[in-house]
């Protein structure tokens, strides 16, 4: 099924937002964060947006500890991943996404952080859990970047450079 993209003018450019997501495990668990989204709680990895003047590591650095309170080192590239949300009835929706995923090794936990407005909590879950509650997924990326960190897809940091 193709997804009808906005109409743009002759001017603009179209942009996918660009995001970051971490895949931090422990101990056979992943870090997750339960969070709210379209007034619904859902489940994703620490993920966000890059922002301006931002390196893609930089910015999985900083949700990784904007979400869950985690200090974290990132150890490989996961892959980059296209995505567009389905369009609602009401014409919402639609975004195309550029993910890009990291592996990372947790160091320690932040005394006293304060989580990202949004964030119910950050978790710790077997795949076999996460896997479980596919249903609450922010969306089909959750799993997909999982089942490929599971299955061994690892590529080295330089796959990400930011030239300055």
């Amino acid at each position: 099924m193709r997804i009808e993209q906005p109409k743009l003018s002759e001017s603009a450019v179209w942009q996918p937002d660009v995001t970051v997501a971490t895949i931090v495990m422990r101990d056979g668990r992943l870090l997750c964060v339960e969070e709210q989204a379209q007034g619904q709680t859902v489940i994703n990895q620490p993920a966000g947006h890059l922002e301006p003047n931002e390196s893609l590591q930089e910015a999985a650095l900083r949700e990784t500890r904007e979400e869950t309170g985690w200090e974290v080192r990132l150890t490989h590239v996961v892959g980059a991943y296209q995505w567009q949300a389905p369009v609602a009835p009401d014409g919402s929706g639609g975004r195309h996404y550029l993910r890009f995923t990291f592996a990372a090794e947790p160091i320690a936990p932040i005394p006293g952080a304060t989580l990202d407005e949004g964030i119910v909590q950050a978790l710790w879950l077997t795949p076999e859990e996460l896997q479980a509650e596919a249903a609450r997924h922010r969306s089909p990326l959750v799993w997909k970047v999982v089942s490929d960190y599971l299955d061994g897809c690892r590529y080295p940091l330089s796959f990400a450079q930011q030239l300055r």
